[in-house]
């Protein structure tokens, strides 16, 4: 029995390397993917904005990035971690600020102006149902799906508004985000990985030095008092 748990200890220890190798491994390669990230975020050169107390702003302007953060936190349901949002790191370089950039190019989209021209009368059944000429409008909160294409003047201003810059670098960012938290997510498993190996192999050690003080005190030699002969 000594014997065998002797060995199962041994075992142990081996699959605790094993989750030691997998917990290196997996970090380095979560390393290799920051780097990346890194060097993509310091090429875009994207940075946020903060005043001199620190604050988020938005075109000078703290209310606009709390209505930002808003859209961002309530809208989405995004969970904003504040440590990531750091203004002595403006880069955009974590999830957080990835996502904030996001909702800062979704919500001024969201609430644009533009101007748009009808060329000539829309005549629907013999109806005019929109007289040519140029028409302000405005968005009110509308994604690229939420526009009447029926309506001649949001049909024009869809494509004006939500433009192919605008949703690809929205795009863009998104890809950025599910790095970084991906990013995030493997550099825990990492930790983990080492967490199970530490434990497993204390474990094997444990049973290795217990059954061999076991075996030591059975393999140690007898003393008996010696009976007095008189």
């Amino acid at each position: 029995m000594t014997t065998r748990l002797q060995r199962l200890g041994i075992g142990l220890v081996l699959i605790g390397i094993a989750f030691f190798a997998a917990g290196g491994y997996t970090y380095i390669r979560t390393q290799d993917g920051a780097s990346s990230l890194q060097a993509f975020s310091a090429a875009q050169n994207v940075k946020l904005n903060y005043n001199d107390q620190g604050q988020l702003v938005d075109r000078g302007e703290t209310a606009g990035a709390a209505a930002i953060l808003s859209l961002l936190t309530n809208d989405w349901g995004y969970k904003v971690s504040s440590a990531e949002l750091n203004p002595n790191d403006p880069l955009v370089n974590t999830a957080s600020e990835y996502m904030y950039q996001m909702a800062t190019i979704t919500y001024h989209t969201l609430h644009a102006k533009t101007t748009v021209t009808i060329p000539a009368d829309v005549v629907v059944d013999g109806a005019v149902v929109t007289k040519a000429g140029d028409y302000e409008f405005q968005n009110t909160g509308k994604y690229w799906t939420g526009f009447d294409r029926t309506n001649p003047i949001e049909a024009a201003a869809r494509e004006k508004i939500w433009t192919p810059t605008a949703i690809a670098l929205i795009g863009t960012l998104g890809v950025g985000s599910v790095t970084a938290s991906t990013l995030q997510m493997g550099l825990g498993l990492a930790v983990l990985f080492a967490l199970v190996g530490m434990t497993v192999v204390l474990t094997g050690l444990g049973l290795v030095w217990a059954t061999r003080a076991a075996t030591e005190k059975v393999k140690a030699p007898a003393f008996r008092t010696a009976t007095n002969p008189a």
